[in-house]
């Protein structure tokens, strides 16, 4: 009832308007004369003046907006709505016979452009008087970044949180911007001189709004927001800016991420949904770090169904749940299965057919992988076969298997577990009309076990932060990151490739520990303590993506190579395998895959016994075999 009568409020508004607006531009036509046959004339037609206003202006939905967000788009429509009327009325006039001089057309045109954009900004200062009035509240906001993402921001500022943000103003490092204005306030300096605006502005929040710009620049500034004590936001990296549209709502507090951004990644959208769009695409451990995000990603690609496979029901259960709530239209099939089970992952990819395959399922933690070798080769490595096995029946075309830098020169089980598995996709490769190929990348930050949701555990508890050693280094990508150029490599598969992604620069483990640490407004090893553990069986202190010998080959993509791996000798992997399925005994594991991979150092045998340490030297160098793998390492080239 209180819309309706607004609505009717307008419309009288309206009519008061286009009633006055002839007599107006005859008056001012006139130069003050009221005494003119001129004004009889309009008297007689105005009923029919005010009827093609009035419907035109419905028409064009004039009655229908929220005038209190009016802007440059409402502008236009005014414009149109009295040109289009002002266009019919002139065809009326002049169809009835009445005679007007020509200017009053374009006078009474004006006239109603004028007044009724005055009568709609009205209605928006009211709006904004009452909800100010009694305003007791209000946070003084400075944006850093004067470009498009910071336009947006402060205009939804202006427009929708106005009652709690007064926007005091910008700073960019961009001479051009410098004391320019944007939405009414100015940019007031360069991120050097965030402090002394503060001071003197009186900030209370300041939101970085540079979603692209890289960690090095964001780390000097957000340390300049941080010395002013003032509550900083910023918004994700175009990594999670898929669609780069910018919200306030996706404003968020710094993280760790934020002081890692790398140059955003270019993805040729085309090419990734050319072999996805329309496609039947199954998703192993899908309800995974990794594979819930790809799920993620590949539902915006347009395919024809996904396949969400993953032995976790929980985890199934929740990425299943999400997608049908954003992609009503989307088939999706969830299925709860073992990738090491045959006959379900074969009764899966026959009853679905899938085109394209992702295996993210895995093992990944190291020193629990190493206190159980022989779940990791079961789940690893047979669990990769199984799947590979049924894509490749099934007449996939495509199949992308999710690997690791601790495949390089492995000193852990997991490790050389998945090294494992990339021989078995690039094996299949040489006889399958499937595209077999296998993406190397290094620590997802944020995954599910990873190091940052155990450091953020550990300050909750008052600390200490454990790390293994003062020394240790590892490559870090974000998952949208990662999951992204895992669809890209993709697109670029040609069948037997492992594609290794540019990781960056290698981020040592302890400054990391240290960022968390003050990010959570805290001082390292004062408030939290940082506490060296020691290496575990398996770790190492440096990650590699490829061995020395293997070099890379570029491709298109200027963040995706290809190792130069040597060919696989098909009759040592497949001997080994059998090997390894009927093989139950923890260092026996390990010593065929030490012969199977002679670049695996395992750091497990260096707690053996001197009796087992013999036992598995006496098992390396048995005849009948030892010399078998031997000639087979020699064939590899390691």
């Amino acid at each position: 009832m209180q819309q309706q009568l607004k609505l009717f409020f307008l419309a009288l508004m309206d009519i008061f308007i286009v009633s006055l607006t002839p007599y107006l531009s005859l008056y001012i036509r006139l130069e003050g004369t009221m005494n003119n046959p001129f004004f009889d004339q309009i008297f007689y037609i105005l009923p029919m003046i005010v009827v093609i206003r009035i419907v035109t202006f419905y028409w064009f939905g004039l009655y229908k907006r929220l005038w209190r967000y009016a802007s440059i788009n409402e502008v236009l429509v005014i414009v149109s709505a009295v040109t289009v009327s002002s266009i019919l009325i002139a065809g009326y006039i002049h169809v009835v016979g009445a005679f007007l001089p020509k200017s009053i057309y374009f006078l009474d045109w004006f006239c109603n452009i004028l007044f009724i954009g005055a009568s709609r900004f009205c209605v928006r200062l009211v709006h904004y008087w009452r909800k100010h009035k009694n305003k007791n509240i209000c946070v003084n906001v400075l944006i850093v970044g004067a470009g498009d993402a910071g336009a947006m921001i402060a205009r939804e500022i202006q427009q929708r949180y106005y009652t709690s943000k007064k926007l005091i103003g910008f700073v960019d490092d961009d001479q051009y911007k410098k004391r320019q204005r944007l939405f009414g306030v100015k940019v007031l300096g360069e991120c050097k001189d965030i402090e002394n605006i503060v001071a003197e502005y009186q900030v209370n929040e300041i939101i970085i709004a540079m979603p692209s710009v890289e960690g090095r620049v964001l780390r000097q500034i957000i340390n300049d927001c941080k010395a002013t004590q003032c509550s900083v936001k910023t918004l994700p990296g175009m990594y999670e800016l898929i669609d780069g549209k910018v919200s306030v709502q996706q404003l968020r507090n710094i993280d760790l991420e934020d002081l890692l951004r790398r140059d955003p990644v270019t993805l040729d959208v085309e090419e990734i949904a050319s072999y996805l769009s329309g496609k039947r695409v199954l998703v192993t451990g899908a309800g995974g770090s990794i594979g819930s995000e790809l799920c993620r990603q590949i539902a915006r690609m347009s395919p024809k169904m996904i396949i969400l496979v993953g032995k976790g029901e929980n985890s199934i259960y929740e990425i299943d749940r999400e997608l049908q709530e954003k992609y009503p239209d989307l088939a999706i099939e969830a299925a709860i299965a073992d990738v090491r089970d045959e006959k379900r992952i074969h009764a899966i990819f026959k009853q679905c057919e899938p085109q394209v395959v992702f295996h993210a399922a895995a093992h990944k933690h190291v020193p629990l992988m190493e206190a159980q070798p022989t779940e990791a080769v079961r789940n690893n490595i047979f669990g990769t076969k199984a799947v590979a096995e049924a894509a490749d029946r099934s007449g996939a075309e495509i199949f992308v298997m999710i690997s690791t830098d601790k495949a390089v020169n492995p000193t852990s089980v997991m490790g050389a577990t998945k090294r494992m598995a990339e021989l078995i996709v690039q094996n299949l490769s040489k006889s399958s009309n499937t595209k077999f190929v296998a993406v190397r990348f290094g620590n997802v930050l944020g995954s599910r076990g990873s190091v940052i949701p155990l450091f953020k555990k550990q300050i909750a508890q008052g600390g200490p932060i454990t790390i293994t050693h003062p020394e240790m280094k590892r490559y870090f990508m974000t998952i949208p990151e990662a999951s992204q150029l895992v669809l890209q490599a993709g697109a670029l598969a040609k069948g037997g490739e492992v594609f290794v992604l540019d990781m960056g620069e290698p981020v040592k483990i302890v400054d990391m520990a240290s960022d968390l640490i003050q990010l959570s407004g805290l001082v390292p090893n004062k408030d939290i303590k940082i506490q060296f553990s020691g290496l575990r069986p398996g770790e190492k202190l440096f990650e590699e993506l490829l061995t020395a010998e293997e070099g890379t080959t570029s491709t298109k993509h200027q963040k995706i190579f290809v190792a130069n791996l040597k060919k696989v000798d098909e009759q040592k992997l497949y001997h080994g395998l059998t090997m390894l399925k009927n093989e139950t005994r923890a260092e026996q594991v390990i010593t065929i895959l030490m012969n199977l991979i002679p670049t695996y150092k395992s750091a497990r045998l260096q707690y053996c016994s001197t009796t087992e340490k013999k036992e598995v030297e006496i098992e390396r160098n048995y005849n009948g075999s030892g010399d078998q793998w031997h000639q087979s390492a020699v064939n590899e080239g390691h």
